[in-house]
């Protein structure tokens, strides 16, 4: 399936769980927050939710600054 992964877009398995996602990418240490088409989508839930082609998805990580 094909996704837009932080204005990117990205080919998936038909499978993927948000959590395979961010596995494959590997930044599952980095990533806080995630979106799909601009809905939270919980981290517990991410093991279980497929996103759909064409999905937007934002993976967002805390950066600390001052």
């Amino acid at each position: 399936m094909t996704l837009i992964v932080n204005g990117e877009t990205k080919e998936f398995d038909n499978s993927s769980t948000l959590q395979d996602i961010i596995t494959n990418l590997q930044i599952e240490n980095k990533v806080m927050a995630a979106a799909v088409n601009m809905n939270i989508v919980k981290k517990d839930d991410w093991k279980n939710f497929i996103p759909k082609d064409n999905d937007k998805i934002e993976l967002l990580q805390f950066v600390g600054g001052g």
